[in-house]
């Protein structure tokens, strides 16, 4: 029965921010880049006991955090986030933002020098849905990527293939993939992401070369 509060206020989560929430250990110090009204850091601090802050820059997402009680800053993430120390968080979570940013290789340096733990999502533009909206002539539109082409805050486009291939040429190890759904539940296969998953939710590490530091 301890368990019943937990999965109660899990079902208020975005059904993908749920299964971000299962990467991060209980405790943990956790900084939310693009934390929009700070749902997960508000589930994280009641539900797992872990500390944390978020960051955001959009005004009306900043004033909700703050009405949810969340530690929140106002930083720009492709130029800010060498406010932050050396390894200062457990966890580094970038939840469906990494194809916003402007620099995202900057973006995902600067987290892997804040932590040893980067939890990130993004749409798949591999979806099969996507590729038959270019086959039509037209730019995709989806759950996960709503937004016309001239209206939209996405700059980048990526398949899980090419994603991971970019982490790799990051020196980032996928140390797990979460395939979703359009509805961001998770698949039931992994199998055929590429072509199946709405987006996925990557949990990665640092790769530790010899003679580094650990």
């Amino acid at each position: 029965m301890a368990d019943a509060p937990s999965r109660q206020v899990a079902d208020l989560l975005r059904p993908d921010l749920a299964h971000v929430a299962e990467l991060i250990p209980t405790g943990s110090r956790v900084l939310d880049l693009g934390c929009g009204p700070g749902t997960l850091l508000r589930h994280l601090i009641d539900e797992r006991g872990c500390s944390g802050t978020g960051v955001e820059h959009d005004p009306d997402m900043l004033l909700a955090a703050i009405a949810a009680g969340v530690p929140v800053l106002d930083l720009d993430l492709d130029a800010d986030l060498g406010e932050f120390a050396d390894k200062s968080y457990d966890v580094v979570v970038l939840s469906r933002t990494l194809q916003t940013v402007q620099r995202p290789s900057d973006v995902l340096a600067q987290m892997a020098r804040i932590s040893d733990r980067l939890v990130v999502s993004m749409p798949n533009f591999g979806l099969w849905r996507h590729r038959l909206r270019l086959l039509s002539g037209h730019m995709p539109q989806s759950r996960e990527l709503p937004f016309a082409w001239y209206d939209t805050p996405n700059l980048h486009h990526a398949t899980l293939v090419d994603l991971e291939r970019y982490f790799a040429t990051l020196g980032l190890e996928v140390e797990q993939r979460i395939p979703l759904t359009e509805a961001g539940r998770r698949l039931r296969t992994d199998r055929g992401a590429n072509l199946v998953a709405g987006a996925a939710i990557y949990l990665l590490r640092p790769v530790v070369t010899a003679g580094s530091d650990a």
